[in-house]
């Protein structure tokens, strides 16, 4: 069963550090694993209370940021996956295109759109 990648800020975390609900819901129709994606530093996993998430959060706290490919190369090794058993959703577009270099299923969510349709269409066609 493929892990879903949860994009932190701007994806299930709101900049004001709420949960994206719609989202969320979305996501617990799945059974797979999720994982939250985040580059959030100590100060910032306060700021966004990332501590709330319903899911774990991984971060390398900007060492390196998600647009560096060593970011995706690290996730995979701690949590002992490979690109073929990921599908992730990213709001940077320089983050997902960096994800789908290193062979992740990767799609550029637009956060300012927050189309839940489309991020359906993805899961539902790549799980």
């Amino acid at each position: 069963m493929k892990t879903i990648l949860v994009d932190a800020i701007d994806g299930l975390i709101l900049k004001d550090g709420t949960i994206f609900e719609e989202m969320h819901q979305l996501l617990e129709k799945y059974p797979n694993p999720k994982l939250v994606l985040t580059g959030a530093n100590d100060e910032q996993f306060k700021e966004f209370n990332l501590d709330q998430s319903p899911y774990e959060v991984f971060t390398l706290k900007h060492n390196p940021e998600k647009t560096d490919p060593k970011y995706f190369e690290i996730m995979l090794d701690k949590y002992n996956l490979k690109p073929e058993e990921v599908v992730y959703f990213e709001h940077n577009k320089e983050a997902a295109e960096i994800a789908k270099s290193v062979g992740i299923n990767t799609i550029f969510y637009d956060s300012a759109k927050r189309d839940l349709i489309e991020l359906k269409n993805f899961l539902d066609s790549n799980l």
